[in-house]
């Protein structure tokens, strides 16, 4: 069959490149490894401010805002920080994720569950693509292939583009029904042993609470650290009063926007494009923006038959915007001791480090929006 996009990958960002294409009569085959969206789920679910108000999304597969953030030093000193505004809100991802799916399919997207990625080859019309589904492996031709198989993703060496090379692990639980005390807040720890390069934390947001740590895998047992880290809760979590609903885990990427996106066969969005905060590892924000603008160079290259359209989708613009994350990510990674960390909380808890810090959780640069990069509007671009 002939499909003018196939999509491999059916988290955030293929979910939401499906529903816009398909409402503009491009027939689209989204594909994934899973039989069922809510389970294996890899994302904290975290939606920032800017998200919230520039994206529609559903009231009920969200958490409650939060406005609070502690930053706790190796020492368990906090640094307090408060904003004005319901910054920070939990999305419930497996019920958003069926939701977004549902939305697709009645817009025409064709969905292939428990369905692998195999390979791809090149045809006259664009590529040859090689699936397996419940053991039986059959190919499709699509006009046009998006990678938004994760972090390692199988499609991006399949299309000859750019694969991520730095990565950071975790491994959370969700729980329901917990005590914790204190306000809905987000609790971030800096420790070089149990969250090398990166932290551990805890998200309660009075309905849910979100435990976790992610770092650098060849420097700590993930599963072990999150045991470790759970013990060292306990006295602010009470981990009896309630249950834990479930796991979740998987890679990260780090090292920022890949520059080589698109080819004359396809392209690339979420984790698979690199589109993750090389600081903060958050990429629900860039996962959103980039899959609009993919979207948007995917409709009009596929409306004129314009190759040199695809052109535009490259992070190669984006890399000035991006620097500051990528040069403090590279900082992050470095602090491999204690006292350094230490020492680096008690400049944070000086006034200018206070400001640097709350810029960090509550500012307002998120992932730059590539609808308007360089002065070209591809916002319409969707619309057949």
């Amino acid at each position: 069959m002939l499909y003018d996009v196939c999509i491999v990958g059916a988290g955030l960002a293929g979910l939401e490149t499906a529903g816009l294409l398909s409402g503009h009569g491009i027939s689209v085959l989204l594909v994934d490894r899973k039989s069922d969206l809510k389970s294996l789920v890899h994302t904290t679910g975290i939606f920032v401010r800017k998200t919230l108000e520039d994206f529609d999304l559903p009231e009920r597969f969200l958490g409650p805002p939060v406005r609070q953030v502690r930053l706790y030093s190796p020492r368990g000193k906090a640094l307090p920080l408060s904003s004005p505004h319901d910054e920070f809100r939990v999305g419930r991802m497996g019920a958003l994720y069926e939701y977004l799916l549902g939305q697709a399919q009645a817009r025409g997207c064709i969905w292939s569950p428990r369905t692998r990625f195999l390979g791809a080859s090149q045809s006259n019309r664009g590529s040859i693509v090689t699936l397996e589904t419940d053991g039986t492996q059959y190919q499709i031709e699509c006009r046009l292939l998006v990678g938004a198989d994760g972090a390692r993703s199988r499609v991006s060496p399949a299309l000859g583009l750019s694969s991520n090379r730095e990565w950071i692990v975790g491994a959370e639980e969700v729980w329901e029904g917990t005590a914790v005390q204190g306000e809905p807040a987000f609790h971030c720890f800096l420790d070089a042993r149990l969250a090398p390069g990166y932290l551990a934390w805890v998200v309660n947001d009075g309905e849910e609470v979100h435990v976790g740590v992610g770092g650098y895998g060849d420097r700590f047992h993930v599963s072990s650290a999150l045991e470790q880290f759970k013990v060292r809760v306990a006295g602010v979590v009470d981990w009896g009063s309630g249950s834990l609903v479930e796991k979740r885990g998987g890679r990260i990427p780090v090292g920022g926007l890949l520059r080589r996106l698109s080819s004359s066969k396809g392209l690339l969005i979420g984790d698979a494009a690199g589109a993750v905060s090389p600081l903060t590892a958050g990429g629900l924000d860039g996962a959103m923006r980039l899959s609009r603008y993919a979207a948007s160079v995917a409709a009009a290259y596929l409306n004129t038959g314009d190759a040199s359209i695809l052109e535009a989708y490259s992070g190669e613009q984006f890399h000035g915007r991006l620097i500051s994350r990528q040069w403090m990510r590279r900082v992050m990674a470095g602090l491999n001791s204690q006292w350094v960390l230490e020492a680096g909380c008690a400049a944070l808890r000086l006034p200018l480090g206070r400001d640097f810090a709350w810029q960090v959780f509550f500012g307002r640069a998120s992932f730059p929006d590539p609808l308007t990069v360089k002065g070209r509007d591809l916002s319409l671009m969707t619309n057949r």
